[in-house]
């Protein structure tokens, strides 16, 4: 094994870790805040890459569509928690039951609309490039993805360590009950981070779209990995998110890469381990 097969598949994995710290970041907050497991979670990410395209087909713009999907599925997500979520209470298997339905609901309006075809975002011809450094050549479309999730990740650091809603939403990962009676406004909180969740997947998904294509399933078979993100973290930590997405990047990519033939057990050993070790995740609180 050369080194150059070790750097190129380290950064592939950390370009994949990227994808997956936006998915996972919402997912784990969503958690954090509401107690609430979104199976639909993947819906978002597939139906961000979807709306996406539209925007491209419609008006040829890229930078566009990336708000607009973000945002729009965003919406989706605030009318699911507002509407649907919310009256349910907090009955972990009623949950469940929801949000798989709305997963089916979704990928069969996906179906109806975007038809069963295999689809490729086509980022601007400025990020197809690719970066020689070191006698090696780095797709920029990887770094720009590195890039991204870098500058959410930091915002979403600062926005919960430095400004009262953060504090607000930390409040009410730690302890729900004791932060209404403090006069935090929890479901407007839990609206909020569920929107917020929405739009970071929907961002994946559009991003992603560039990378993975954008495909009737990629729902059911990204919302796994999310997950695997999620366990590893510790729920409702987003240093925990940002590990985990490392990890199951590096080791969804290692694996594949070195044992092909077991690579789902080289990505899902390692959550088991550190279930077994530590069943709240490494940054999740007790």
């Amino acid at each position: 094994m050369s080194m150059q097969f070790w750097v190129v598949q380290a950064f592939n994995g950390l370009s994949y870790g990227a994808l997956l710290f936006l998915l996972g970041s919402g997912l784990s907050l969503i958690f954090g805040v509401m107690r609430i497991v979104n199976l639909s979670h993947g819906s978002y990410f597939l139906l961000g890459g979807y709306v996406a395209l539209s925007v491209i087909w419609t008006t040829g713009s890229w930078v566009l569509a990336i708000p607009v999907a973000a945002l729009a599925i965003a919406f989706i997500g605030l009318l699911m928690e507002r509407i649907f979520l919310r009256p349910l209470g907090f009955d972990p298997l009623r949950q469940v039951l929801l949000t798989v339905g709305f997963a089916f609901l979704f990928q069969q309006a996906a179906l109806d609309i975007w038809s069963g075809n295999n689809f490729d975002i086509t980022p601007p011809a400025a990020l197809t490039r690719s970066v020689e450094a070191g006698g090696m050549y780095f797709p920029l479309y990887r770094a720009f993805m590195i890039a991204t999730a870098l500058v959410i990740g930091l915002g979403l650091w600062l926005a919960m360590e430095k400004t009262r809603i953060g504090a607000a939403v930390r409040a009410t990962v730690d302890d729900a009950q004791m932060a209404r009676g403090v006069g935090i406004d929890t479901s407007r909180i839990s609206m909020f981070i569920f929107a917020l969740g929405a739009f970071l997947a929907a961002l994946g998904g559009v991003i992603g779209g560039g990378f993975l294509g954008v495909y009737p399933g990629l729902d059911f078979e990204i919302l796994p990995l999310a997950f695997a993100v999620v366990i590893i973290g510790g729920m409702g930590s987003l240093g925990g998110a940002a590990i985990g997405a490392l990890m199951v990047g590096l080791a969804d990519n290692f694996g594949k890469a070195l044992f092909p033939e077991v690579s789902y057990f080289t990505l899902y050993a390692p959550m088991a381990l550190i279930l077994a070790i530590k069943p709240t995740g490494l940054f999740g609180r007790e």
